[in-house]
């Protein structure tokens, strides 16, 4: 009975955002009273615990809105000073052949916008300045979406891998085990099991992409250019993997980003393994696709050009600030985290709550934004429309994030109850347990997936499901730090079908009404890199190395 019961609310969720489809700024709320009503009734919580931890949730939840808010205020802040005209130009006349520019702005280009936004912005970005460069606007959303995949898991500086962590952190204190040493195994393995599978990415793409709007719908294209899509994959994926490891995940898919693009720029025009023979969508002809890249790069915003540096400069200012506040090198590190607010109880209950808010990763995009507006010489009506714009976009994740955020924490203490009952994750992580046994490890993916279609964010799917994955974890005396790694690859491989990302690419593109039909195609890539993220992880935890058990894992 508890277990149908503990499962209750993430039925309710997935009926009510899947079947009934609708917005999770009216779902959340609700699972968050179902969640209340069943602590108190079915738990045997009282009243002052269950409001107090829904206060810490609703807490915890802010400080993620600080990010997302940072993020959107600062590329809307680009957008509207004419910076994102210009960035994305930078990126035009490299190339005719029609693969190498879907490589460059939606795997590249792409991955760069993830890391400093993330929240569906790559799709909406790259789709529409593809569609302007001549393709067809439901083969932009298609490869937009697809490419949006590998730098999702830390995207927006990190924010879903660290939420990951952050959402089970005190069970793995609880545990016993060295909260940082955890961290930063989890943020190794989910760059080490994105990477090889990330790599291939582009060519899937690119596979996409021709067998779709070619002239006879063959793959030779896609295998043609083999060589350099790999070779682009690779240039993302390697500084992804290093930098997660050495420095961490705030600037893993940012920076790296940055790195692909410059060696694959630098690629394209010495000629490095590009195909000798360019291709072109049915009809086109190259002098087509150069008069529409003209046209592209000649558009105008109505404000006078400015330079490229000075464009890139918010971005460039915002990798060196989180890169100098997060490398203990440097010595600033105690200033960005010695700054918090602590709420060590609510309601005479202790929660222990602390924020470090300068450490937030939107607190830095927030001040650097604040330092563009006279940067680029915005207009008092400029700034007022970037406000404007970023709280209408924000309004409704706020809802959804506070109420979701405070549904979680119910969730994992609802073990301080008078009946002496496990807590709703444990409940739920036993039954998988004993459900899938030693399979287990080909089913963290497909729930990370799960999460991020139902929720539309990587970051909601595993503040929903990160403590379930671990606690499943321990139970079936597998890795941790592997299976919660799985569980956010599942959440970025998952941001290819879910709905609020094809919804918005669909929209930005202009191709509302084939939402389905982008889902059915891009099934495919979904399935074969989860296929790969398993076999990955599964010759990890099977083949002798577990980084959970370690003594250094363990405090004292």
């Amino acid at each position: 009975m508890h277990v149908l019961v503990a499962f209750l609310p993430i039925i309710i969720l997935s009926v009510l955002l899947v079947g009934f489809n609708k917005p999770a700024r009216i779902v959340m709320p609700i699972t968050w009273v179902c969640g209340v009503i069943l602590c108190l009734f079915f738990w045997g919580m009282d009243f002052r615990s269950v409001m107090a931890y829904s206060v810490t949730g609703a807490a915890k939840g802010i400080e993620v809105l600080v990010t997302i808010f940072g993020a959107i205020y600062l590329l809307n802040t680009l957008q509207h000073s004419g910076a994102m005209n210009v960035i994305t130009q930078s990126f035009n006349g490299v190339s005719s052949d029609r693969r190498i520019q879907m490589i460059i702005v939606a795997w590249v280009f792409g991955a760069f916008i993830e890391g400093a936004a993330g929240f569906g912005t790559p799709a909406a970005l790259a789709a529409p300045l593809l569609v302007g460069m001549g393709f067809p606007p439901l083969g932009a959303a298609l490869v937009a979406l697809i490419c949006n995949s590998t730098p999702v898991a830390f995207g927006v500086v990190g924010l879903p891998t660290m939420t990951a962590v952050s959402t089970v952190q005190d069970i793995v204190v609880a545990k016993g085990y060295d909260l940082g040493l955890f961290a930063h195994i989890t943020y190794m393995y989910t760059a080490i099991l994105h990477s090889l599978p990330g790599a291939l990415v582009p060519f899937m793409a690119t596979a996409v992409l021709v067998r779709n709007y070619g002239q006879d719908k063959s793959l030779k294209p896609a295998f043609e250019i083999l060589p350099f899509s790999i070779f682009a994959g690779f240039s993302f994926t390697v500084p992804y993997v290093l930098l997660a490891i050495f420095v961490g995940p705030e600037l893993a898919s940012l920076l790296g980003a940055l790195v692909a693009a410059i060696l694959v720029l630098q690629a394209t025009k010495r000629g490095f393994l590009v195909p000798k023979n360019e291709w072109f969508f049915d009809g086109e002809t190259k002098e087509s696709v150069l008069a529409s890249l003209q046209n592209l790069g000649s558009a105008s915003s109505g404000k006078k050009r400015m330079s490229t540096l000075l464009a890139w400069m918010p971005y460039i200012l915002t990798t060196l600030v989180l890169l100098v506040s997060r490398i203990h090198a440097f010595g600033v590190r105690p200033y960005f985290e010695g700054l918090v607010i602590k709420l060590p109880y609510v309601f005479g209950v202790n929660v222990n709550y602390v924020c470090k808010y300068l450490w937030l990763p939107g607190s830095v995009f927030f001040i650097i934004a604040l330092v563009t507006h006279p940067m680029h010489f915005m207009k008092g009506s400029e700034v007022k429309a970037v406000w404007k714009d970023t709280a209408m976009q924000v309004k409704d994740a706020a809802i959804a994030m506070i109420f979701g955020v405070g549904l979680v924490q119910l969730m994992l203490n609802s073990n301080m109850n008078a009946a002496g009952l496990p807590s709703m994750m444990t409940v739920m992580a036993r039954s998988m347990a004993a459900f899938a046994k030693g399979a287990f490890p080909a089913v963290a993916p497909f729930i990370g997936i799960l999460g991020a279609f139902l929720s539309g964010s990587n970051t909601v799917s595993n503040m929903l499901f990160s403590s379930l994955q671990v606690e499943t974890a321990w139970i079936l005396n597998m890795p941790a730090p592997i299976i919660l790694a799985m569980q956010s690859i599942g959440g970025g491989i998952g941001n290819m079908i879910c709905v609020n990302n094809v919804v918005a690419a669909s929209a930005t593109v202009g191709a509302v009404g084939h939402e389905g039909w982008i889902i059915r195609k891009n099934i495919k890539p979904v399935l074969a890199y989860s296929i790969l993220v398993i076999i990955l992880g599964w010759f990890f935890i099977y083949l002798g190395y577990d980084p959970a058990t370690p003594a250094s894992l363990k405090v004292g």
